[in-house]
């Protein structure tokens, strides 16, 4: 884990924190947890004992319907909190599950609330990840709704490898992409087989590539004008663990 960690701390996407503030994170650690694909992390409607940071691999969150129906609401990458608005309320609303292998850092909820007394600094940007996570839904809600189907699915390859990239900036135009048809469908608001027909139209366009669980974009200017996106620099975020 010490290695996973350093990597994180590293990258420029991540802060660079104060003596004290390390010294207040490593007190807040509990353990490490190691979880399989498919794995919960936080369930629905229960009150989630921890929060986690997640160290390395993809998680989803998401809700559902009593038909069965999910609506996948963000995808979760290494540096991301999860848990923390969980703990603002008094059970959790969605759920918070591994898509790939996940590696987290258990963080002890409890002491949390020291950083409002002790490190103000700290505080305000564990606030802001709140807001920024929201941001990212509030995106996602945008492209769910606005875009027609070309477009949302452009705009999601273009967002995950943006991030992706940010935190593991290697050369290259390929980044491991462990999203199966069915989970794109179920974050985009559309059919299997209608993702399925957009992601091959795109394909033949020789905008991008996706096998053996990693995605290829071969030309980001022209997806991202396909998807009406343009990226806007995310700031520096702390790095709970």
């Amino acid at each position: 884990m010490d290695d996973l960690i350093a990597y994180l701390r590293e990258q420029k996407t991540f802060k660079t924190h104060t003596k004290e503030e390390l010294e207040f994170i490593n007190a807040i650690k509990v353990k490490q947890v190691a979880l399989s694909a498919g794995k919960f992390i936080v369930k629905e409607n229960t009150a989630s004992p921890q929060l986690y940071t997640l160290l390395d691999g993809w998680a989803y969150r998401y809700k559902t319907l009593k038909n069965g129906n999910r609506q996948i609401l963000n995808f979760l990458l290494p540096g991301d909190i999860i848990g923390l608005q969980q703990n603002l309320l008094d059970h959790s609303a969605s759920n918070v599950q591994a898509l790939t292998p996940v590696t987290l850092c258990e963080l002890d909820k409890n002491k949390l609330w020291h950083l409002y007394e002790r490190h103000p600094a700290l505080a305000y940007d564990i606030t802001w990840l709140c807001a920024q996570e929201e941001h990212i839904v509030d995106d996602n809600l945008m492209n769910v709704g606005a875009r027609i189907g070309l477009e949302k699915v452009a705009m999601l390859l273009l967002h995950l490898y943006k991030r992706y990239k940010s935190i593991y900036p290697t050369p290259g135009k390929t980044i491991p992409f462990p999203l199966t048809q069915q989970e794109i469908a179920d974050s985009l608001g559309l059919s299997l087989a209608h993702t399925n027909k957009t992601l091959r139209k795109l394909e033949k366009l020789g905008l991008h590539s996706i096998s053996n669980n990693a995605l290829t974009i071969f030309d980001e200017k022209v997806l991202a004008s396909v998807a009406d996106y343009f990226y806007t620099p995310v700031r520096q975020r702390p790095l709970l663990c």
